[in-house]
């Protein structure tokens, strides 16, 4: 009977060594969470990644520089297109050049001006306020740019304004010219005749 009793003594402490380990390893298991600690160093980590954040306005930065330079090549290729573009269309022996220019403008305010060549109307042109005082001071625009084969031309221009004490004003000018081999430049001139306070209308070949 001794004998059956230790056995069974033996047999129950078998039995609960196990939950002896498990209640061992409990205390573990609930300080498993301290172990977990080592997230707080996250904002340590974040302030060595904090001079990062400024990368992105150096990345704008050059981002903008490229895109301005970029403009800058667009700009010189339509320059350059533009000028061969010209130089095809309108080759340097039978080209003509129309350009108008204004010394004072007392007695005139520029709005409208015709040209006609050979009979043949080429250029008709209605001027802003703005493109009338770019005129007023010192301007020079070029009106036309066509072909002409080489013989005798005649050039008419007609400009209409407001003349002296802001009345209507329209007059005319005209041009018998030769056009040799090589470009052909002219220039309709408005200046005042202080005189007879009046505007006078002249077109001048350049040489």
């Amino acid at each position: 009977m001794i004998r059956k009793q230790r056995w069974l003594a033996r047999a129950v402490m078998l039995c609960l060594m196990p939950l002896g380990l498990l209640w061992a390893q409990q205390p573990a298991t609930k300080s498993m969470p301290a172990a977990s600690k080592p997230a707080a160093a996250a904002p340590a980590a974040s302030k060595t990644t904090a001079p990062q954040a400024d990368a992105p306005a150096g990345d704008f930065k050059s981002l903008d520089q490229d895109v301005q330079s970029l403009k800058k090549e667009v700009l010189d290729l339509n320059r350059e297109l533009f000028t061969l573009e010209e130089e095809l269309l309108f080759p340097a022996n039978t080209q003509v050049a129309v350009f108008v220019s204004m010394d004072v403008g007392v007695f005139f305010g520029l709005d409208t001006l015709t040209l006609k060549i050979d009979d043949k109307e080429v250029a008709n042109y209605l001027y802003t306020e703005r493109e009338a005082q770019a005129l007023l001071k010192g301007g020079v625009q070029r009106v036309y740019l066509g072909n002409l084969k080489v013989g005798s031309h005649e050039l008419v221009a007609f400009f209409t304004g407001r003349g002296p004490n802001q009345r209507d004003y329209k007059r005319g000018a005209t041009l018998n010219f030769e056009k040799g081999v090589g470009a052909k430049y002219m220039e309709l001139k408005i200046t005042d005749k202080q005189i007879r306070e009046q505007p006078e209308f002249a077109i001048k070949e350049w040489e």
